[in-house]
């Protein structure tokens, strides 16, 4: 996994989750308390609300990425940047400062005076927004997006949103963001809901996650709550989203991220990792539990996807089993290069294999009883 060096804070697998309070300059904005328009207050509300708090990154939104806004111009944003340059000058808290923004010329001019990297929510559908990132050395969060500057985050498939990240690159310092969210009209919250459940699937970028889940109405949706009262599921999927991967959260309610964040990390898996000394060979253990996760590494290093069925070890334990099913499963079992574990008198039975394992057992085992037809069918489709 790369560490990303965002103006001297560091975000990867070895480093804290970083927290990313959000300020807007931008009227439209819908969630009042982080939304002014004068630099001094702004600054006030920077200190105290987020660096104070626990914040490392600061993001200044310039417009609301709502979609029943219609979306401004760079121009229009380059007018509104001079009171978040502003703010800059006036915060006294340390922080990196990042710009939301889609457009090259915007981000351009943000650095040049003073931010110190980018939130693309257009996910580089502006081409040149990597050259002008790496120009300046700056970190850039890259959010899945078509190739669209008037649509941001209308993706709603995961594999979708896996390649729409994939477009146009990378630079050296690039972060990558699912997008969840209600960004189009067709996203639904079941398309969210799943983006969460294969998370780790992002990790076979081997870059830094950027997640932005607060208050979101997926999470708000399973516990029947409204913005006001989300806080608690925004934590919940906190802790869960950084056991999983994720790097960096976005959030309106710093103080109470970092300490859900931090206890994500705590409970996270633990990975082998690289050597200590100079000339060590690199190590690392890749956080993988399903066959999508193992594929989107595969693909990375140029391997057969097909091989990602081989890439995990599924434990599944069948119980009410007759002798003759038992007999069958353990001889499926030997065919097919895995391991049953079971006495000789008891009804239940530990199958230890890969999925595609699994695959190869139950055609091995096929036809002894429907009944054992039907449990192997269930674990297949359980560990696709």
């Amino acid at each position: 996994m790369r560490t990303v060096d965002a103006a001297g804070l560091r975000i990867g697998d070895d480093h804290p989750p970083r927290v990313m309070g959000v300020l807007n300059v931008s009227v439209e904005s819908p969630y009042d308390p982080s939304v002014f328009a004068d630099p001094g207050e702004a600054a006030a509300y920077v200190d105290e609300a987020l660096v104070d708090e626990g914040a490392d990154i600061v993001d200044v939104g310039l417009e609301s990425a709502n979609k029943r806004f219609d979306v401004l111009s760079a121009e229009e944003e380059l007018d509104r940047l001079d009171t978040a340059v502003e703010t800059l000058a006036s915060v006294s808290g340390d922080a990196v400062f990042s710009i939301e923004t889609r457009y090259h010329e915007v981000a351009a001019e943000a650095l040049d005076r003073g931010f110190d990297m980018v939130n693309d929510v257009c996910g580089f559908a502006d081409p040149e927004m990597p050259r002008v990132c790496a120009e300046r050395d700056a970190a850039v969060a890259k959010m899945a997006s078509p190739p669209d500057l008037e649509r941001p985050g209308a993706v709603d498939d995961v594999d979708d949103i896996y390649d729409a990240l994939s477009r146009n690159g990378f630079t050296e310092k690039t972060l990558v963001d699912p997008a969840f969210g209600g960004w189009s009209e067709t996203k639904t919250l079941e398309d969210d809901r799943e983006t969460f459940r294969r998370l780790r699937e992002f990790r076979g970028y081997g870059r830094p996650i950027l997640v932005s889940i607060n208050r979101k109405n997926f999470l708000r949706d399973v516990a029947g709550r409204d913005t006001d009262e989300a806080l608690a599921v925004s934590l919940a999927a906190t802790s869960m989203a950084v056991e999983r991967g994720a790097h960096v959260v976005r959030t309106h309610d710093v103080a109470e991220t970092r300490d859900a964040a931090l206890v994500g990390r705590e409970f996270a898996r633990r990975r082998v990792r690289d050597g200590a000394g100079e000339g060590d060979v690199r190590v690392e253990e890749l956080d993988v539990t399903t066959t999508g996760e193992a594929r989107r590494h595969v693909e990375r290093v140029g391997g057969d996807p097909d091989l990602a069925g081989e890439a995990v070890t599924r434990v599944v334990e069948f119980d009410g089993l007759s002798p003759e099913e038992r007999g069958a499963l353990r001889a499926g079992a030997r065919e097919a290069g895995a391991v049953v574990v079971a006495a000789e008198v008891d009804p239940s039975a530990l199958l230890v294999a890969t999925p595609g394992g699994i695959d190869r057992v139950a055609e091995r085992a096929s036809g002894v009883s429907a009944a054992l037809d039907d449990a192997l069918a269930r674990v297949r489709r359980q560990t696709e």
